[in-house]
């Protein structure tokens, strides 16, 4: 017995170590020869105040990292994880970059677009992730209603994140408060719980400071994780609860932020 608590208690330590470890070198790393110039990732914050998006690409790199290699993880977890987080970071990377001076926001102003033949990069970023999600949920659930709602609760967590990035620290925060009860399950959801948390801990301060922001590929990287994590320790029933409070989440998008940012 005290040889498998020390097992989880490991798996944890190690997840969240080695999110932070990789996170900070990530990041440390793009601030010193950032892709595409310094110019490309730098944003206005809600302030006014210059800031850059090095630490979303820092930690959609460094939660990945960690979530394939912690420990006693099965491979279909692994292949999950690295599909879902790396997929999310990717879309929310391609919207921070070509998204930036496009004013439109929400869902049915990007699916307002394409009825009328425009692909937006919100518009990639919403059914990239939804099926980047779907294919994790396949992944990780056998029966065809269960990978469904693994896919909107993937998906769904990724978007929550994001809508909470609204000021300073308010995703890291949003992050550690969600993904702190999932350290004490059993399994799967320890790690990949672990990870969100610790790539958020390695960035907090500069976020904080407001020298840097999770933008979206840092939000939806670290919301596809914990989404992972919920996945990996719920049933069918558990899963619905949890699709039904994200897709309420979602259609009150606005009001959640505004109630985010008042925080």
């Amino acid at each position: 017995m005290v040889a498998v608590t020390g097992s989880r208690t490991l798996g944890r330590i190690s997840a969240f170590l080695g999110a932070a470890g990789a996170t900070r070198a990530a990041y440390t790393a793009l601030r010193k020869r950032p892709p595409g110039g310094a110019v490309l990732w730098e944003r206005k914050n809600y302030a006014g105040r210059t800031a850059d998006l090095h630490a979303g690409l820092a930690t959609a790199t460094g939660t990945a990292l960690a979530a394939v290699t912690a420990p006693g993880l099965p491979g279909r977890t692994r292949a999950a994880a690295a599909l879902a987080v790396l997929a999310a970071g990717g879309c929310g990377a391609y919207d921070d970059v070509f998204g930036a001076s496009d004013p439109r926001r929400g869902f049915r102003a990007h699916l307002s677009a394409l009825r009328q033949r425009e692909v937006t990069s919100g518009a990639v970023k919403l059914f990239g992730i939804g099926a980047a999600g779907l294919a994790a949920g396949a992944l990780l659930k056998e029966r065809p209603a269960d990978r469904l709602l693994a896919g909107v609760v993937i998906a769904g967590s990724a978007h929550l994140v994001n809508l909470l990035d609204v000021r300073p620290g308010r995703a890291a925060g949003s992050v550690l408060a969600v993904g702190a009860p999932g350290l004490l399950r059993r399994g799967p959801a320890r790690p990949l719980s672990a990870a969100p948390m610790g790539a958020v801990a390695a960035v907090l301060g500069d976020d904080l400071g407001e020298r840097t922001m999770i933008g979206d590929a840092g939000a939806h990287a670290l919301g596809a994780a914990l989404g992972l994590a919920i996945v990996t320790s719920n049933g069918r029933r558990g899963l619905a609860a949890h699709a039904a409070g994200l897709i309420a989440a979602a259609a009150a998008g606005d009001r959640v932020s505004r109630a985010a940012a008042a925080i």
